[in-house]
């Protein structure tokens, strides 16, 4: 058991220990001391789009031994590599709502991005955030909340960090569709901006993430890579960041509003024509005429300078090489994140876990490998056969493909179980699969990805919430068909499952996430019971899809739902969600007990001093939040408590807000202590008036529970 103490001390610990931020800054003010105008611009300046070995490069600096800086997708593993891992997806990640695995996936993806040269690794996702649920990109992020979105980033970036990558905070920021996402402008509200948009980009910062990305999109009317307010007074001064900013790919508008707004780094240079080229001598040309000024330029080298020394990459770095063999042993890290992102929704007469039935039917298409083989779409841009992630850039190869029934097969044969399958999502070859099987299993799936692939007429965005390819039509042949069916779920994002829940015979669904290449394997270990599914759902499953509220719009987003996106708009409306967030049950039982809240906050504004993420104060524990969990259950199975705070009626906030998570691994009969650290941050409201974050005076209520909507134990504190 960890006490309280020791939880505060691992968390603080463990943060970004080896950025030393003076020490590089005093490198690269020797380095820049040494450089020429023509250099500092080749430094800040892309060399054009497929002008070099990877998707980003720069060129080298002879005088100080810099090398060809190379930028390369992305934030699920080395895009283009030939030798590499494809990880498991950011969203199916946060399903897990385990920091160690997080971390260690950041980790092990940069252990093989530094192992094929790779600088930086365009990396992890905070935007889009999700508000809208069939938005293209979602499934990059880690889901539909700020606090588990933070909490993600910081894990991956100080995972990553660790092994001497730089990491990239992308996309900033109010990125949140693919239509339209080159013209349209995102209209929102500070305080919106600061508690939902902003929140895990602050943790990105505060764990020295050394670059970002801007993002497509106007902000408020004027581009997010040309903003100053975005760029310079929130992210530089208000977050103390430290690293630099980078365009995302040609979404640079301008030479000296760009440079003189904050931005540090164009990329690729270049549109991908090889035109619309801003910065190179037309940076050079802005310096000279001093439109702008020769101390912007140095800022800009002195950052990415500085990024570069304070990770070590001048000592011994590997040369680029897609084509090196860097697999090691990261896939113990795909399988255990792809198994325990798996969310168990439903499971009627404990159906699940299976136990050496005597016949399996199996149904759909995506129960198999992509007949034309498994990388056989350009960045993953199809929905044939078994789904592991998204498409777009986004994406990596998979090194392997688990499919579902090649893992099953395997499993059945060791049982002696006989498999019947029908590869198809036609109804009428439903039944020569599922007749006289104890338990037939229907694999449906829903797709999205990045706006310069359309799929199946889904042009980055989903069209709709509902199952590709007549999944619907699929699970009501198989249930009138055979009585004992389980409905099993690959998608990016919600699906409404009125329909499937209509079904009497559906006993179970088993939301099955992205589990990249370990598909198949992750799947069997839950169907079978070696371990119990311990994922939570990471954004809402609604009822209807106008229940969320937003949408992906034509023209620009106002952001008229400001705070209230996804289980904030149904706890405020009093929507019943079909599966609230954090929702996911077991194949074991877990009780709460003895809820302890201990702590006096002050009310005001936070007046630390600023570091990397903003005001010191804001980061320090104030209130810790006790409660012990049991499992009561037959078998070993592990519990996410969740720790949701209620604000004072005056703060004006959502009905309860994320704000604490602990994953507790118990044998039966055990039980062990979560322990909650509530820093100064998670209880303030940004203060549009004050430009500060502040500790509203009232009454606080501090639920945990397994769940949004399953609160177990509260209590209260007054701010004072």
């Amino acid at each position: 058991m960890r006490s309280p103490i020791l939880a505060a001390l691992f968390a603080t610990a463990s943060s970004a220990a080896t950025i030393d931020w003076t020490a590089a800054y005093t490198k690269a003010n020797a380095s820049l001391a040494k450089l020429s105008l023509n250099d500092k611009v080749n430094i800040v300046s892309g060399v054009g789009w497929n002008k070099g070995p990877c998707v980003g490069n720069t060129a080298a600096v002879s005088s100080i031994s810099y090398p060809q800086l190379c930028l390369q997708d992305g934030p699920l593993g080395v895009r283009f590599a030939t030798g590499v891992n494809a990880f498991v997806p950011g969203i199916h990640a946060a399903a897990t709502w385990d920091r160690a695995l997080l971390r260690e996936r950041g980790q092990f993806m940069a252990e093989e991005t530094k192992g094929v040269g790779v600088h930086v690794l365009l990396g992890p996702v905070a935007g889009p955030l999700g508000k809208n649920p069939t938005g293209g990109r979602n499934w990059e992020g880690f889901g539909a909340d700020p606090y588990l979105q933070g909490i993600a980033m910081a894990e991956t970036i100080e995972g990553m960090q660790s092994v001497g990558v730089q990491a990239n905070a992308k996309h900033y920021i109010l990125n949140e569709q693919e239509l339209n996402r080159e013209t349209m402008s995102s209209n929102v509200d500070d305080r919106t901006l600061h508690e939902l948009y902003l929140w895990p980009f602050a943790d990105a910062v505060h764990s020295e993430v050394v670059s970002v990305m801007c993002s497509y999109n106007k902000i408020n009317g004027t581009w997010a890579c040309e903003n100053p307010y975005v760029m310079d007074t929130i992210l530089k001064q208000e977050l103390g960041f430290q690293g630099y900013i980078m365009t995302d790919w040609n979404a640079q508008h301008s030479t000296s509003p760009a440079a003189t707004a904050g931005l540090d780094m164009t990329m690729p240079g270049s549109d991908f024509n090889g035109g619309s080229i801003f910065w190179g001598s037309k940076l050079t040309q802005a310096v000279n005429s001093g439109e702008v000024p020769q101390a912007r330029l140095d800022d800009m080298v002195r950052r990415i300078l500085a990024a570069f020394y304070v990770l070590g990459q001048d000592s011994g770095y590997p040369a680029t090489n897609l084509k090196a063999s860097v697999q090691g042993t990261h896939k113990t890290n795909i399988r255990a994140t792809a198994r325990d992102g798996i969310v168990l929704l439903k499971n009627d007469d404990n159906i699940l876990p299976l136990n050496k039935p005597a016949k399996l039917g199996l149904v759909g298409s995506s129960a198999v490998v992509n007949p034309q083989g498994m990388n056989s779409c350009t960045d993953q841009g199809c929905n044939t056969g078994a789904l592991g992630m998204g498409w777009g850039s986004g994406t990596a190869s998979y090194a392997y493909f688990s499919a579902p029934d090649e893992a099953i097969k395997t499993r059945a044969q060791a049982d002696g179980t006989q498999i019947s399958l029908s590869a198809s999502d036609s109804t009428s070859a439903v039944g020569s699969a599922v007749n006289g099987a104890d338990v037939a299993i229907v694999f449906i799936t829903s797709d999205s990805g990045e706006g310069y692939i359309t799929v199946e007429d889904n042009a980055g965005d989903r069209n709709n919430l509902d199952p590709w390819h007549n999944g619907n039509e699929l699970v009501k042949a198989v249930a009138a068909a055979n009585e004992n069916v389980i409905v099993v779920i690959h998608s990016v994002g919600p699906v409404i499952l009125e329909t499937i829940l209509a079904q009497p015979s559906v006993k179970a669904i088993v939301w099955a996430g992205l589990p990249s290449q370990e598909n198949g394997n992750a799947l069997v270990d839950i169907l079978y019971g070696d371990a119990s599914p311990s994922g939570k759902l990471p954004y809402t499953i609604a009822k209807a899809a106008s229940d969320y509220g937003t949408q992906v719009v034509s023209g620009n987003d106002d952001y008229k739902e400001g705070l209230y996106v996804d289980y904030r708009k149904f706890d405020r409306d009093e929507i019943e969600p079909r599966y609230e967030f954090g929702y996911g049950l077991s194949y074991t039982n877990f009780t709460y007990s003895d809820i302890f809240v201990d702590g006096r906050p002050n009310a005001g504004p936070a007046t630390g001093d600023i570091i990397s993420g903003g005001r010191a104060d804001l980061w320090e524990t104030i209130i810790t939040v006790t409660v012990t969990v049991a499992n009561t259950g037959a078998v070993q199975g592990a519990e996410v408590a969740q720790l949701y705070i209620s604000f004072p009626e005056s703060a004006a906030a959502p009905p309860k807000q994320l704000r604490g998570f602990e994953k507790l691994a118990l044998e039966p009969g055990a039980s062990d202590v979560a322990a909650f650290n509530v820093r100064r941050r998670d209880i303030s409201i940004w203060d549009v008036a004050q430009k500060e974050w502040v500790v509203p005076k009232g009454t606080f209520t501090f639920s945990v529970g397994s769940s949004s909507r399953d609160i177990r134990l509260s209590g209260t504190l007054e701010s004072v």
